[in-house]
């Protein structure tokens, strides 16, 4: 299916540089640099094309940059870096000057460097011009000339310029490599960009093609086509530089390479007497789409006796101490940590010592402070979530789904330090309790897990929102096909894939076209666990005990206001507490409370006569219980610790975030729990009239699960 795409422009970064600058060549021409980390060794991940800049290398730069000095540069061309308009002045020997003048701006003597496509022109130019200066380089993609069949494909200017009547849409593949075309017009130069980019990647590469086509877009079809037409190696000089390399190369080349085939790859490695490593399956950008197998490829390179794949291990009755497990929580909220919690207490009833290391961050690390958890120091690597989210959000509005999908820099960090936890570390088991990052690679590099492997979620399926239209539906639907095909073919990875809630808490809907019926797929695939409050209702006592035990008194009617454990619910916060005073004006009992939660400054909030603010309240469900009214947002946990207190609700689920508005909405109308209501319409005298209406009401709800930790703890006991 063709889609129309848009560029994701700039997002949260996993890490950020320490400085960054100019370098000047001598008629004044800027490149610009950024600079991460420190150490003895210098990194330089080289730029390729120009049709793309530094941030290519952003699953590369977080990692490396905590073992060593990282360097990343844009290319004259595109980026930060300046574009001038004369052709010769992108030749392959000014654009290895400029890496020359990026060492130079930096100070670094000597680096290692990193590059792919046509950045191993500039790459083997230097390091063959200036040897004292280079300790090794790394070559992916190989955008040389040495092979019949690179020299064809890149043959591509020669092609004849499209008449003018012709639609971008139709044009002939190589017809797009046009000078003429791009200055002509700019649908046609981005025409070209798509085309190129979705020849550039393999399937299910939908957010990188966005990724690159924004950053074609940055610069132009005039200076693009200038960079390109700019004078390259030719075979006879490459292989005579090949013939004066003196430091140590590896070359990396997918096998699935339709920009420059994998015969390239072969081609330099022999001209090298180097070490050719294939990427099974990649395209031209494995350093994006294979970002694991490239990591430990390069850290290989970098440390000789780097360990690739896991080495067995001795059964654990063979081996002294407690079993060992880590645990890693979601940090999208609190409702995954409190559930967490009591999976690790049920958990701990049933195998005697075990030891459970947390690899978190907050919110979910004040949870299990609090609780006396022992959090990874590891996790301090760790790139924040729950700040991207909020990053991410606007006024009530999260579009959770691409929220999620531009986190994948964050993502691939903290995989990488999952991988490093794993490799220092002896457990017995990993959960990962919607853990995104730790399923999707393990799925894509299936060697490389260690333990037995635990995956908890309450919803499965990414559901497009309406508005979205056509082009959502295909995303999300071709995020479905490629989870649904990494099941199918590598069952292993999951030991046990539970499912917290029930088959009828599902939604009916199908992954997307052509694919299968969501609950059908769950259903034999996932164990259920029932829902998990993290709580029992009963153990509480009676509720006018609790309320005197909070200090909440008879007469009174409480609210308890609260948006969970992210800071993007300031502005239902501030909705209700406008709303304040006219609720209290149609029930003169009304005490409301507002819980800001752990993200969110109390101070930031306005206040009223009367008006309770707090920050973050631990164990917060006792005081849900003890409520007579409580306004939430659209989130599982909270509103469904209402549920199992019986308690009456409002719950507003944020605009575009499809988990609350179908998954959870679903679920709550099985429950038959809460009451809906649209944040748009919501004026604060609506919102004050059903606080009015609902406070204190009687409920009806289906009785929630009580032992939902209990038996999620002993399918995952089994495995111990």
């Amino acid at each position: 299916m063709r889609t129309t795409w848009q560029p994701t422009g700039e997002q949260s970064r996993a890490r950020y540089p320490e400085t960054e600058g100019f370098a000047v060549r001598e008629d004044g021409t800027r490149i610009f640099y950024e600079v991460y980390g420190e150490g003895d060794r210098t990194i330089v991940f080289v730029p390729p094309w120009a049709i793309v800049h530094s941030r290519l290398w952003k699953a590369q730069i977080p990692y490396f940059a905590r073992r060593a000095r990282v360097i990343a540069y844009d290319p004259r061309g595109n980026g930060r870096s300046d574009r001038p308009a004369d052709t010769s002045l992108y030749s392959e020997d000014e654009n290895a000057a400029d890496l020359g003048a990026v060492l130079d701006a930096t100070g670094t003597e000597r680096a290692v460097l990193v590059t792919m496509s046509r950045g191993c022109q500039r790459s083997l130019l230097f390091a063959a011009e200036y040897p004292e200066r280079v300790e090794g380089v790394v070559f992916m993609s190989c955008g040389t000339l040495l092979s019949p069949e690179r020299q064809t494909t890149d043959d591509f200017s020669q092609q004849a310029l499209p008449a003018r009547d012709i639609p971008p849409d139709v044009l002939p593949a190589m017809n797009y490599f046009n000078r003429e075309a791009w200055q002509r017009d700019p649908e046609v130069y981005r025409a070209f960009l798509t085309w190129f980019f979705e020849t550039f990647f393999e399937p299910h590469s939908t957010k990188h093609i966005e990724d690159a086509i924004g950053w074609g877009l940055e610069t132009d079809g005039d200076t693009l086509a200038a960079t390109h037409l700019g004078p390259q190696l030719d075979p006879e000089r490459t292989r005579e530089l090949c013939a004066r390399i003196q430091c140590p190369t590896l070359v990396l080349h997918g096998t699935a390479d339709l920009i420059t085939p994998f015969a390239e790859g072969e081609a330099l490695a022999a001209a090298l007497g180097t070490r050719l490593e294939p990427v099974e399956g990649s395209g031209h950008g494995p350093m994006a789409r294979k970002p694991v197998q490239v990591n430990h490829a390069v850290r290989e390179f970098l440390e000789p006796g780097f360990e690739r794949e896991p080495a067995p291990r001795p059964a654990r009755p063979g081996r002294p101490g407690p079993k060992r497990v880590l645990y890693i929580s979601s940090p999208i909220g609190l409702g995954h940590a409190q559930r967490d919690v009591a999976i690790a207490r049920a958990l701990r009833r049933r195998v005697d010592g075990v030891a459970i290391d947390w690899l978190a961050q907050h919110p979910v690390t004040r949870v299990l402070e609090t609780e006396g958890e022992l959090i990874h120091p590891a996790s301090r690597h760790l790139a924040s979530e729950s700040k991207h989210i909020e990053c991410e959000s606007a006024e009530h509005d999260l579009h959770c789904f691409q929220a999620i999908r531009r986190m994948d820099e964050i993502l691939i960090n903290n995989f990488m330090v999952f991988d490093d936890v794993m490799r220092e570390g002896d457990y017995d088991l990993v959960i990962g309790d919607e853990a995104w990052e730790v399923d999707y690679y393990l799925h894509e590099n299936p060697r490389q897990k260690r333990s037995p492997y635990v995956w908890l979620t309450d919803f499965v399926g990414w559901i497009p929102m309406p508005d979205g239209g056509e082009h959502e539906a295909f995303l999300t639907a071709d995020y479905n096909a490629e989870m649904i095909d990494h099941i199918a073919r590598h069952p292993q990875v999951r030991d046990r894939a539970i499912f917290v809630g029930n088959p009828d808490d599902i939604v009916p809907r199908t992954f997307g076209p052509e694919l299968p019926r969501i609950r059908d797929w769950t259903e034999t695939n996932y164990d259920f666990a029932g829902y998990i409050t993290g709580f029992d209702p009963s153990a509480l006592g009676e509720r006018a005990a609790l309320r005197a035990d909070l200090g909440y008194r008879p007469d009174e009617k409480v609210c308890i206001v609260s948006v969970g454990g992210s800071g993007v619910g300031a502005h239902l916060l501030r909705r209700v507490i406008e709303s304040y005073p006219e609720a209290r004006r149609r029930e003169s009992a009304l005490r409301m409370i507002v819980v800001a939660g752990p993200r969110i400054d109390p101070a930031s909030l306005p206040r009223h006569p009367g008006l309770e603010v707090v920050a973050y309240v631990h164990n917060l469900y006792r005081h849900f219980a003890a409520c007579d009214l409580a306004v939430v947002q659209g989130g599982l946990t909270t509103s469904m610790e209402l549920a199992a207190n019986g308690r009456p609700f409002l719950y507003f689920p944020l605009r575009h975030h499809f988990e609350q508005n179908v998954h959870v909405r679903h679920r709550l109308q099985n429950y038959g729990a809460g009451r809906c209501m649209d944040f748009d319409t919501a004026t604060p005298d609506v919102i004050a009239a059903a606080i009015a209406e609902e406070i204190g009401r009687p409920t009806r709800y289906r009785p929630v699960e009580t032992d939902g930790a209990d038996r999620a703890a002993a399918l995952i006991a089994e495995l111990l």
